[in-house]
């Protein structure tokens, strides 16, 4: 299907990707400004964990997260793209599942339930919802407007994945605000991550695989910060792996991302006529 068959079928508005980085940043600052209004002061507790107290975890990024999800929805039904943000239809090789199935896998064993059992029950039930949140308010952004902006602007796949991707990584240097320096190199794994995710989007073909995916994988990374007194946890280790083996896969595999063309796929290889 060409540029102009694709135009004709978009329903909705027209919203270019400059528009876009431009909900990016009211996005950013909605997390950052509320974050810094309703915020509770942690670096003055002994601990050095980022969310010691159930309250902490609320104010510091429930409040400002879940204030940010209301803005995408509204966006989104604005344009009048909830169809297509729920739905994307752009398959690949099966091979690609191996992408979602491994980061759930490494997120549940990751997972530290031994620390999560020391928490209080309000703790562990605000991270769970804080791992809710990170997933659905990240991905309807990044994997719901931010593809379909690419997609509807007449990029190829590839260069959806890497600029929904790119920018997805970029707005996490916004926690420098709160974590300083560390938060560049945050974004550039992250830019990595968002692949991961975008590949989600086209194995599920709906938003609620990343959204799954997403808010499981933070979930295990966090399941060893909360409360007063973090841990070490050998499991990380397996995360971390994880993200380093997928890196090296997708780059060695990237162009075995794409499904057959139709035109050849499923055609039976027609025997050589021969001479009499």
């Amino acid at each position: 299907m060409d540029t102009a068959d694709s135009e004709k079928k978009q329903v909705g508005r027209t919203f270019t990707w400059p528009w876009f980085l431009v909900a990016v940043i009211v996005y950013l600052g909605i997390i950052q400004g509320v974050g810094q209004l309703t915020g509770v002061d942690t670096s003055s507790s002994s601990s050095d964990s980022q969310f010691p107290t159930t309250e902490s975890i609320v104010r510091n990024a429930l409040i400002p997260i879940g204030i940010s999800i209301v803005f995408v929805a509204a966006l989104v039904t604005w344009l009048g793209w909830w169809g297509e943000v729920l739905r994307y239809r752009a398959p690949v090789r099966r091979w690609v599942r191996w992408v979602p199935i491994s980061m759930l896998l490494a997120a549940l064993v990751g997972m530290n339930y031994g620390h999560l059992g020391d928490q209080s029950a309000s703790l562990v039930g605000s991270l769970l919802l804080l791992g809710l949140f990170v997933g659905v308010g990240e991905e309807l952004m990044f994997r719901g407007i931010g593809v379909h902006v690419f997609k509807r602007a007449g990029f190829s796949e590839g260069k959806v994945a890497l600029w929904s991707s790119v920018i997805f990584g970029l707005a996490h240097v916004s926690n420098a605000i709160g974590q300083g320096a560390q938060a560049i190199i945050q974004a550039l794994v992250v830019c990595t991550s968002g692949y991961f995710f975008y590949l989600c989007l086209r194995v599920g073909g709906v938003i609620l695989l990343p959204m799954l995916v997403h808010g499981l994988w933070d979930t295990s990374l966090f399941s060893s910060m909360v409360g007063t007194e973090p841990v070490a946890y050998p499991g990380l280790v397996l995360i971390i792996v994880l993200q380093v083996a997928l890196i090296i896969v997708l780059a060695r595999r990237r162009r075995r991302v794409e499904p057959v063309s139709p035109q050849n796929a499923g055609q039976p290889t027609l025997p050589t006529p021969q001479s009499p």
